[in-house]
Order: structure tokens, then C-alpha cells, then sequence
């Protein structure tokens, strides 16, 4: 059977992540240290667990509400107004997702056409452009610069724009380059967006995790709520990963369509992470605060290194990952990847897994334990210092 004729084009042309192929290895080859996924090392705190475990043993395994449990929506509604100062109908404009993935597939089935153009910082992560090609719509990259903090410029916004511009997202704090927008910088984006009549989705999934600011929201900034639809999830902050949960807030007018697409495709997320996912937000904010503590100390390790060591790396503002330059040896991001890989064991996603404009970069975790990063550390130095180049 020749299923190349019977399959979708679409998904076809889509190629497979970059992230995952060096996990996949890594997780074969014996004494290897990847700093390749972003998943904190930490476990989920006790008392979180706790929740879940009590869930079930009081039997509750059945379907929530579409949108999710009422009272984590109300949770976090009071957590958007005290974090980002935004309000929010718990009733009527928040969802529960499963992962802050689905979270963005859906804001982005619901929002385009097909044609539309969807504007991608770059680089990114990994995940917005195939969504937009799945949808039927263009993604169009917006390359962003180490010379800027690899943040959206206004200038670089206004040149990408045509009539056919739908929606923008907005990937910060950024992975893989750990860039961060100030109010002061989405104050710009905001002037434009307005007077464009683009939508936003922001993925604020590592809002809790700056260094040296506060995370400000687009949607908080003068006429930008109408406009947005805000992106977060579990899995960061709170090193809940495998809970497998996210979360969306957006007006009731487009979170209406998101939520029929919910129905159909995934029904509810799951039920004892909802139930766990309550205590999170409710009483989480100390061990947000003690994960992040621990990031910022690794951040500085990591970045002292790399530049020691001769690769430039730009000083992270957020999420977990540094994204240093590899351009001094002469590899591409791709071969330096897999030459430190064969050569010491240790894994790093090549710069052009997130967009062609990471190329001469790669990106590395610091969610990894100070142990496996020191080591880690010594053997790129080896690599790019001995005999590695």
C-alpha cells in the first residue's frame, strides 16, 4: 500500500521535533547527561502530591466539567489578579488544558483561518509553527537578536506585518534564549497591536521564573486584555511535568470556541491533576519561590562557565535555559550537537531546532541537578577546548 498518497499533507511536511531526537539517544547511551529537555529535577512538592493521592482514594475518577474543575478556575483567577493583575471570569473565560501545548493549539484553531499569517518570534519554541500549519494557516518568523536580548522589537513587528496578519505570539520568558519583555518593551508591541487589530497569544508558561523583575503580562496593558489569550500551565513552576496540565485565559468570546474544540478532542483534562493542581495554586507560591531560588544560583554557574570556557552565552532574564554561541568552533549547531554527543556524552539541542535564526547556538537546561551540569560543564570545555575541535 502506498500510504504516501492516502496520509495528510500537512502533517507530512512537518518535521519531527528537535528536542526529542537528542532525548531519544541520550536515553540509550550509558553515562550520558542531557541537558537537553526542559524538565525541572525537581519532584512534585509532597503536599501537592498529597492532593492527588487523596483524590483517589475518595473515588474521584470520573469527568469534570469541560472547561475543568470550578474551583481550580476560580483558584486561578484569583492567582491572575494578585500575579499579573488581570481579572477573569472563572465561568466563562478560563479553561483547563491538557499541557500548555494543547493550550496553544487550541487559541490557534479558534483564532485563524486558512491564510492567515501567524507571527513567530524566532527562535522559540518548537512547537507554534506546526500548529499554524496544521490549522491552515502561514507562519511567518520574526527573528530576534543576541545583540537585543533576543527580544520582539517594534521595528521587526511593524516589517512583518501584512493584511493577512491574524495573530501574534508572544514567546516570553523565551526558551530556548531565556529573553524577558519589560513592561517597557510590550508597551511598544501593545502600541502596535492595537492599532493593527492582531491578537496575541501570550505563553506565559515561565512567568514565575525571572531573575532581577516581575513577569509582566501583555494582557495586563491598556486595551490588550480584548486581545489576548493568555497561555500557562503546571509543569514549570510547580515541577509538574507528567501531571500533564495547563491552562488558558482569553475574553468569553474566543474562549467559547476554544472549549468546543476541547469538547470534541479531549473532553476534560485529567481529573486528579485538577484535584492537585488546586493545592498547587492555593499554597504553591513558597515552593515557586525556593525552585527558583535554586535556578538562579545554576544560572550563574552555567552562564560564568560557558563564557569562560569561550563560547559567548547571553545572561538568561527567565525560564531555565542558557543559549550560548558555538560559532567560535567552526561546527554548525546541528554537528556540534552530535559531535559532543558522540565524543562526551552529553547532550544539548542544537540553536536550529527553534528556527533557522538559531543557528551558531544551542540550547542548554539548567533544570538539571548542580551535579550533572558541573559535569556536564566539564566535559563541553573538554570538547571545545582539547582535542573536541
Amino acid at each position: 500500500m502506498n500510504y504516501e498518497t492516502l496520509v495528510s499533507e500537512r502533517a507530512s511536511s512537518i518535521p519531527p521535533s528537535g528536542i526529542r531526537k537528542f532525548f531519544d539517544i541520550v536515553s540509550e547511551m550509558k553515562d550520558a547527561i542531557s541537558l537537553g529537555v526542559g524538565e525541572p529535577d525537581f519532584v512534585t512538592p509532597w503536599h501537592i502530591r498529597s492532593e492527588a493521592i487523596y483524590s483517589l482514594e475518595r473515588g474521584r475518577t470520573y469527568y469534570t466539567s469541560n472547561a475543568g474543575l470550578m474551583e481550580l478556575r476560580r483558584e486561578l483567577a484569583l492567582y491572575m489578579e494578585r500575579r499579573i493583575d488581570v481579572s477573569y471570569d472563572p465561568a466563562k473565560e478560563i479553561l483547563i488544558t491538557v499541557g500548555g501545548s494543547e493550550a496553544i493549539d487550541l487559541c490557534i484553531r479558534a483564532l485563524v483561518n486558512p491564510g492567515d499569517e501567524v507571527l513567530v518570534p524566532e527562535p522559540s519554541f518548537v512547537c507554534y509553527k506546526p500548529c499554524a500549519v496544521l490549522a491552515g494557516a502561514v507562519p511567518v518568523p520574526l527573528v530576534t537578536k543576541n545583540e537585543d536580548k533576543f527580544k520582539l522589537t517594534k521595528e521587526a513587528l511593524l516589517a512583518a506585518i501584512t493584511p493577512k496578519t491574524k495573530l501574534l505570539v508572544l514567546p516570553y520568558p523565551n526558551n530556548p534564549t531565556g529573553g524577558v519583555m519589560t513592561r517597557g518593551d510590550l508597551e511598544e508591541i501593545a502600541q502596535v497591536l492595537r492599532e493593527k487589530n492582531i491578537f496575541v497569544l501570550s505563553d506565559e508558561i515561565y512567568g514565575e521564573l525571572t531573575y532581577g523583575m516581575e513577569h509582566t503580562s501583555i494582557a495586563s496593558l491598556p486595551g490588550m486584555r480584548e486581545r489576548t489569550i493568555i497561555v500557562n500551565g503546571f509543569s514549570k513552576s510547580y515541577a509538574m511535568t507528567g501531571w500533564r496540565l495547563g491552562w488558558a485565559a482569553a475574553p468569553k468570546e474566543i474562549m467559547q470556541l476554544m472549549v468546543k474544540i476541547h469538547q470534541y478532542a479531549i473532553m476534560c483534562a485529567p481529573t486528579a491533576s485538577q484535584y492537585a493542581a488546586i493545592e498547587a495554586v492555593k499554597n504553591g507560591d513558597e515552593d515557586i519561590a525556593r525552585m527558583r531560588e535554586q535556578y538562579d544560583y545554576r544560572r550563574k554557574i552555567i552562564v560564568d562557565s560557558f563564557n569562560k570556557m569561550g563560547l559567548s552565552c547571553f545572561e538568561p532574564e527567565g525560564a531555565f535555559y542558557v543559549f550560548p554561541s558555538i560559532q567560535s568552533t567552526g561546527y554548525s549547531s546541528e554537528a556540534f550537537a552530535e559531535t559532543l554527543l558522540k565524543k562526551e556524552k552529553i547532550a544539548v539541542v542544537p540553536g536550529t531546532a527553534f528556527g533557522e535564526s538559531g543557528e551558531g547556538f544551542v540550547r542548554c537546561s539548567y533544570a538539571y541537578s548542580l551535579e550533572n551540569i558541573n559535569e556536564a560543564l566539564e566535559r563541553i570545555d573538554r570538547f571545545v577546548n582539547g582535542k573536541g575541535v
